[in-house]
Parts: structure tokens; C-alpha cells; sequence
């Protein structure tokens, strides 16, 4: 809201409560000079605009302050279309198998590593959505590589068992080369899962809190160790479709926490314990945390802005999405005209993280940067006679295959298309086009100012 329309809305109300402009200004904000700044064209922060209208809505005759903080409708779905990444396996794996995606994205968290400050005890990472572990994987080599002496604290939230299975076959590996590492892996929702507690008194007493210290010094040590805790993950991880929302949630939620026995005197001061938890993190993961359809207040309220709020000092929070307009989203539209599920762009995500976080957002700073820095590609991996001669049923499938993944676009709508044999065409003829497939995600960035 532009000075001009605050002052407008100012002069009318003290017009009609016949009350002069500085008492308004000490009774809205304790200021008696607001009036005159916002003329001298003076800014002030969303907190001081809420309070404002919270004030004059307060004041009139059976008024109510406006509620803080975003809206969030319900997103009631349909089960039956509803895509969720967990839930397409098959895709998700040829997906992850034939698409440079999470090399890339790794590579571009890794760049944050040369800005965080870390502090004793540990290096903190949290990744929001660990999916198979690729990602996270990678980046941990990267922080082994710049900070190797350095204890790291490694928490990633995941909803899906499948997932975490895949997750913990690379986790041995990373405690063989960087021992002095503390892993915890939780099913937990956003806004609950950097702290390790339930928002819900009865959820946070069926807490499954299960800590492993591994013995041995050997990846394969660790790897049958791990191994063993298949039993108790079928037993515990479980999802749960939700009976309002038809969104999938945890039936009980669960803490895996992993660390090398032998390292256990130097870890203790990082090992989380039950109710003696904190978030504080140097650097959040949040590479496609949300649906493609979901709304930008849902993005912002549930999931980007609990995160920010557990960044420690000096911290930074890179968020990865889709971006769209690429030749992945052109094959698409040959079949679906029109078709864009890529209609929040990161301006918009981070205005409603930073009107949502309000005065707790005061020391934090939201990046956008330019696209030439924001937007990065990734490609679909294949070799060049396969996309430059005759392009055979599996490099069409395995295009068409990744350009629907990227687009969400749902199981009932697919199988209707691929009947026709129209959508093999489309990838064949983009392919040609284009002499291969690419897609581009678009990257922002969330930092706290160091103390």
C-alpha cells in the first residue's frame, strides 16, 4: 500500500472520530509524528501498517481488529487426483534416473555454503522434503569438502517410507567419511518438524522418539545396522490420508536419530533429546517442498515461513521450484493448450512470507535476485544419437514421462491422453526441435542478518 492511500484512509477516519492526526498517531502506534512522516514520504514496516488498521478497525461501532497473518482456505482435494511425489513412485524414480535435476539443484545449494557462518557446536542443515536422498547426499560432500573438522547436525523431514529407506542406504557413506555427524530424520509437518515437536499436545505424547547409535567404523558396519530398523519403520512411518482434507499426514510422529558410537562424547552436546530440542539451523533446504497448484498463501504460511523462522543468525534458507517456459512445459501444452501450473513466481512467495512473518521478519532478508542468477536448467540425460536419429518408444516415453512429472499433471488426466498415442508425438517432435529436453527451476533465497 503506497503513502498516499495510508494517509487517505487516516484523514477519513480522523475525520469522522473527530480526533486530531497526532493523537490518532499516538493512540494507533505511539507515534504522534506518523502522519507527518508518511506526508514527508517516510516508510513504515507491515507491522506498523497492521497496527494501523488494526486500530481504526477496532475503533468503529461493533469493529473487530483484522485477523493477523495470511488466509488459508482449506485446499480440499480429491484423492484420485491428487498428485503428491510420494505417491507416483514409478514416475518419480525415471524421473530422478534420467534427469540432471538434483545434481543441479545440489550444485546450487552448494554455493550458499561459502556464505553461512556456522557456530559450536555444529554445522545445522535441515532439508525440507529429503525425497531419496540425492540431493542432500550430495550437498553433504560438498560441506565435508569445505568444513571437514567441523560436526554436522543433519535434519531432513520426509513423509514418505519409501523415501526414507532410500535416504538411509546413503547415509553410511556420509558417517564413514565424516564421522562426526548426527543425523535425524522425522515425519513431521513443516511448521513442526526443525524443532522435533508436535503442534498438538496428543501427538506430541505418541511421539516415537528411536535413537541408534551405530557401533563399528566401517560403511558396511553401519549399512547392516541400519538395515535392521526396516521392522521398526514399517511398524511406525505410516501416512494417512486426511478424512477433511484428502491430504496425506502421519499417524504418529516419529524421530530416527543416527550418530557413530564412537563419536558419541564429542556429539553430545548435538545429539537432540527429547523436549530439549532447538532449530536454529545455518542452512534450510527447501528444494520443491509444495504442489505446483498449491496457493501462494499456502506455500507461504504452512511451509516457507516456519522455516525462516528457524534459521539461527548469520543463516539462509534457499527455496527451489519449477519455473516453466521451457521446452518440458512446450510438450505439455501440445497436448493440453493453455496448460501453466507454474503461476507463483518467487516475487510473489516471498511478499506473502514477509507480510506473514510481520515484526519476526524484521531481521531477515528476502532475495529474489535476478533471473539471470535465480533461474537455472537441467536437462534430460541421454545420448546424442538418441535424440538426433530416430528417436526410439523408450526416449519418447522417458521425455514425456519427466515433462508430466514436472507438470503434476494427474493420473486421471494421463491416462486418458496416452491412449491416442498423441503424447509420444509431442515428445518426439519437441525432442527433434530441440535435439534434446530441458527444464528450468527458479531458486530464492531467505537469510537472517548475522548479530
Amino acid at each position: 500500500m503506497k503513502n498516499d492511500e495510508i494517509l487517505s484512509q487516516i484523514t477519513e477516519f480522523c475525520r469522522k472520530a473527530n480526533m486530531a492526526e497526532s493523537t490518532f498517531g499516538r493512540r494507533a502506534v505511539n507515534d504522534g509524528k506518523l502522519v507527518q512522516r508518511l506526508r514527508e514520504g517516510k516508510r513504515i514496516t507491515i507491522d506498523t501498517l497492521e497496527r494501523i488498521q488494526a486500530y481504526m478497525a477496532a475503533s468503529m461501532t461493533g469493529g473487530m481488529p483484522p485477523p493477523r497473518g495470511l488466509q488459508v482456505p482449506p485446499e480440499k482435494r480429491d484423492p484420485r487426483g491428487n498428485f503428491r511425489f510420494f505417491e507416483n513412485r514409478q514416475k518419480y524414480l525415471l524421473f530422478v534416473h534420467t534427469c540432471s535435476e538434483k545434481r543441479v539443484v545440489a550444485d546450487r545449494v552448494a554455493l550458499e555454503l561459502a556464505t553461512i557462518h556456522p557456530r559450536p557446536p555444529a554445522l545445522r542443515v535441515f532439508d525440507a522434503g529429503v525425497g531419496d536422498g540425492t540431493v542432500l547426499a550430495r550437498v553433504l560432500r560438498s560441506m565435508h569438502q569445505r568444513f571437514p573438522h567441523m560436526p554436522f547436525y543433519v535434519a531432513g523431514k520426509e513423509l514418505s517410507l519409501e523415501d526414507v529407506r532410500l535416504t538411509l542406504e546413503k547415509v553410511p557413506d556420509r558417517l564413514f567419511e565424516h564421522p562426526a555427524s548426527v543425523f535425524v530424520f522425522t515425519n513431521m509437518f513443516y511448521a513442526e518438524a526443525p524443532w522435533l515437536t508436535p503442534a498438538s499436545p496428543a501427538a506430541a505424547a505418541a511421539t516415537v522418539w528411536h535413537e541408534v547409535p551405530l557401533q563399528g567404523a566401517s560403511s558396511g558396519e553401519f549399512a547392516t545396522q541400519i538395515a535392521e530398523l526396516k521392522p521398526f519403520l514399517e511398524q511406525n512411518w505410516r501416512a494417512a490420508i486426511s478424512s477433511r482434507t484428502a491430504m496425506p499426514l502421519y499417524e504418529r510422529p516419529v524421530v530416527l536419530v543416527l550418530y557413530r558410537e564412537d563419536h558419541r562424547f564429542l556429539l553430545d552436546s548435538t545429539i537432540p533429546r527429547p523436549g530439549q530440542t532447538e532449530a536454529n539451523f545455518d542452512l534450510v533446504i527447501a528444494s520443491q517442498p509444495y504442489r505446483a497448484l498449491s496457493s501462494v498463501n499456502f506455500r507461504a504460511k504452512r511451509i516457507i515461513a516456519p522455516l525462516a523462522r528457524a534459521l539461527r543468525p548469520g543463516g539462509r534458507l534457499i527455496g527451489i521450484h519449477s519455473h516453466g517456459h521451457d521446452p518440458g512445459m512446450e510438450m505439455i501444452q501440445a497436448i493440453w493448450p493453455g496448460e501453466n501450473p507454474f503461476s507463483v513466481s518467487r516475487h510473489e512467495l516471498l511478499r506473502a512470507v514477509k507480510y506473514e512473518l510481520g515484526s519476526l521478519g524484521r531481521d531477515l532478508n528476502f532475495n529474489a535476485y535476478a533471473d539471470n542468477r535465480s533461474i537455472f536448467r537441467y536437462d534430460m540425460e541421454a545420448l546424442p544419437n538418441e535424440v538426433t536419429g530416430t528417436i526410439g518408444t523408450s526416449t519418447a516415453f522417458a521425455a514425456w514421462n519427466a515433462a508430466v512429472y514436472v507438470a503434476q499433471i494427474e493420473d486421471d488426466r494421463l491416462t486418458e491422453m496416452t491412449q491416442n498415442g498423441r503424447t509420444l508425438d509431442a515428445a518426439r517432435d519437441v525432442l527433434r526441435k530441440y535435439n534434446g529436453l530441458w527444464f528450468y527451476d527458479e531458486s530464492y533465497v531467505i537469510s537472517r542478518r548475522r548479530d
